[in-house]
């Protein structure tokens, strides 16, 4: 027996990868709904060989659904997400709405499964961000040997991140380089996306960080440990599709890299791949359309006593997004729902 199951804002790229993705791990879903707004009505998504219309989001009734996978942002999220859970839906959320709520669970499957009982509180369930979600996969087999105290992470993000504004900008940026009369200025980013690179992800704290690198330092602590010390700097690179991560970890005990490195190679979600020579490491190119969180460049940090450096990558709009939704309804399907 599968699940009655609603992506909502199935038009969008995190949406439509969420469909790619419960199509190729074969959820059992019984039914399916795809849903968005609706000047998108009507509009034709794919899931494996069907293809379906989208529905009203407004009109819909999530009564009898199982799971809502929701790619819609915090403001629409505020109000169709309560609605889903109170008709007994559980809502998977992408958005950043329910993230540091303290009774709503967080979660990456890989990391920190058990926390899935917090379901039971609201029916809400939070993905994190999408740079968080693939750094916490690489620390927490890590943080197991050795205790991490301090994280130190620079960020280099595609602006697929940024949504299919963002791509676009980045695609018609640089066809302007080339072709009289098609230059682009900046709209959806700050400066210049195309040959360039962006510090500044998310609007600006009274710290200095940025919204993005609050985030991970946050989402870090409730997956991860409320002990750790995360400090972030989040880049927007002129990347399409993949986040890549140069991450400094300092433990309390010593952990040798070829340790590190074995413990890595044997940890769910991580694929290593770490050769000492001209290629022997991933690009987001290579990652774009895998599932596998991919870790290079591991070394050991001599500047401190017990440090680690290594470089990690990752297809941000299936790890870092819609892949983990799937893969916590897989989770919920197993420990709370018992269907399928």
């Amino acid at each position: 027996m599968g699940y009655r199951v609603a992506v909502v804002g199935a038009t969008g790229n995190v949406g439509r990868e969420m469909l790619n993705i419960l199509a190729e791990r074969q959820f059992p879903v019984d039914e399916l709904a795809v849903l968005a707004s609706r000047r998108s009505l009507g509009t034709e998504c794919s899931f494996g060989e069907t293809t379906l219309k989208t529905q009203d989001l407004d009109t819909f009734d999530f009564t009898g659904w199982d799971i809502a996978l929701f790619a819609i942002g915090s403001d629409a999220t505020k109000t169709y997400g309560p609605r889903a859970a109170k008709a007994g839906c559980v809502v998977i959320d992408n958005s950043s709405l329910y993230r540091y709520e303290p009774d709503i669970p967080l979660i990456v499957p890989e990391v920190n499964p058990d926390a899935v009982e917090g379901v039971k509180n609201r029916n809400i369930i939070a993905n994190p961000n999408c740079s968080t979600a693939q750094m916490v996969v690489a620390l927490k087999p890590l943080h197991d040997r050795a205790r991490i105290k301090r994280v130190v992470v620079s960020t280099y993000q595609s602006v697929s991140g940024a949504g299919k504004d963002g791509m676009d900008e980045l695609w018609n940026q640089t066809k302007g380089m080339y072709v009289p009369g098609q230059e682009k200025d900046p709209e959806k980013f700050t400066k210049q996306i195309a040959f360039n690179v962006i510090p500044h992800i998310g609007g600006f704290m009274d710290s200095g960080d940025t919204y993005e690198e609050w985030k991970m330092v946050a989402e870090t602590k409730k997956i991860v440990d409320p002990a750790i010390k995360v400090t972030a700097t989040c880049v927007r690179v002129p990347v399409f599709v993949g986040h890549s991560e140069a991450v400094n970890i300092e433990t309390e005990d010593f952990l040798d890299e070829d340790e590190a490195r074995e413990i890595l190679r044997t940890a769910p979600g991580v694929m290593v791949v770490d050769k000492r020579e001209d290629g022997g490491y991933i690009t987001p190119v290579e990652s774009a359309g895998d599932f596998a969180t991919y870790i290079s460049r591991i070394r050991q940090d001599g500047t401190i006593e017990n440090g680690l450096n290594l470089w990690c990558v990752s297809d941000n709009l299936r790890k870092g997004a819609a892949l983990n939704a799937v893969q916590i309804a897989e989770l919920l399907g197993r420990r709370i729902l018992n269907k399928g």
